[in-house]
């Protein structure tokens, strides 16, 4: 049985696809370099080969493409993610991490805000 609150999407802000460069450290993992695929302010999409454990807390610092605005936040990786997909008829795939921000470095939320408005909307 399919109740209600199952049905609805669980996302409480607007994705938005925009590909770009960011760094992820970690006290425990260290520091490196990854592929933000869609972000939101309440989190973000990494490409990675090596998705760091569940629950680990990161740091993700990042500047916003075609904007002057930097962006430094803090994060729990909340969910890791395998894809397939096809892509001019040849099999692909990308894995991942879901980082849910918990906070944000001076006006870095502000900034996040303000970018995202300019950014095309997905869902």
């Amino acid at each position: 049985m399919i109740h209600d609150n199952e049905t609805t999407d669980r996302r409480q802000n607007s994705r938005f696809d925009k590909v770009f460069q960011v760094e992820v450290s970690s006290s425990v993992f260290g520091s490196y370099m990854c592929v933000a695929r869609n972000i939101s302010a309440g989190g973000i999409f990494l490409e990675t080969f090596d998705p760091l454990p569940l629950g680990s807390e990161v740091r993700v610092h990042f500047e916003i493409p075609d904007s002057n605005g930097e962006v430094v936040a803090m994060g729990e990786v909340k969910n890791h993610y395998y894809l397939n997909y096809h892509q001019d008829g040849a099999p692909k795939s990308l894995m991942g991490m879901g980082v849910r921000f918990k906070g944000f470095e001076q006006e870095s939320a502000d900034t996040l805000e303000r970018s995202l408005t300019g950014f095309r909307t997905l869902h």
